[in-house]
């Protein structure tokens, strides 16, 4: 049997499909494209909220927990947060914790509740709760802070009183609901 040469007309029409699918998965490849590189910059500049965290302290049980954020924080939670941006750098110099690895920590003061440190005493609510080191065990002079202060909405005090060698808000005060990244649930203890 003998091949038909293409009509002129046919064949223009199929170039015109093809040039016009090659057109449409250019265009879909650089949706894709501009997509992925627009998440990858929001991750930029709003970093996102960690869901697992490891913790390396000692003064947490070490391992994983997992962290729920927007939920209310209140007494006796354990939660994630951020070292106050003040001494986040102070607990990175010193090896106390790498400034971009949150905090986890026993919340024991919440909205309303009042938080006072006077010399090396730290007390709740007039109770007293824990006492403060003067220096770490490297011999380094500990920050302290001194007064009184309401805890606001979202604000919590977050101490590990049972961990005297604990960096934690019995140095640094008050921490702010912005830091606070949710509460922590332990999934996997080391």
């Amino acid at each position: 049997m003998r091949e038909r040469p293409d009509l002129p007309l046919i064949a223009w029409g199929e170039a015109l499909r093809a040039a016009r699918l090659a057109r449409q998965r250019r265009q879909l490849r650089f949706a894709f494209a501009a997509f992925g590189i627009g998440a990858l910059g929001l991750t930029m500049a709003v970093p996102p909220t960690p869901r697992l965290v490891w913790n390396v302290s000692a003064s947490a049980p070490r391992g994983l927990y997992v962290v729920s954020p927007g939920v209310p924080v209140v007494a006796g939670d354990m939660v994630a947060a951020r070292t106050p941006a003040p001494w986040r750098m102070l607990a990175a110099k010193r090896h106390y914790l790498p400034a971009n690895v949150p905090l986890v920590k026993r919340v024991v003061a919440a909205r309303g509740d009042v938080v006072c440190a006077r010399g090396p005493d730290i007390s709740i609510n007039d109770i007293p709760a824990v006492t403060r080191r003067a220096r770490d065990a490297m011999g380094r002079i500990l920050p302290w802070w001194d007064g009184c202060v309401r805890l606001g909405g979202g604000d919590a005090f977050l101490l590990m009183a049972s961990e005297d060698a604990s960096f934690d808000g019995r140095y640094f005060g008050v921490t702010r609901g912005r830091d606070i990244l949710g509460r922590a649930h332990l999934l996997w203890a080391r």
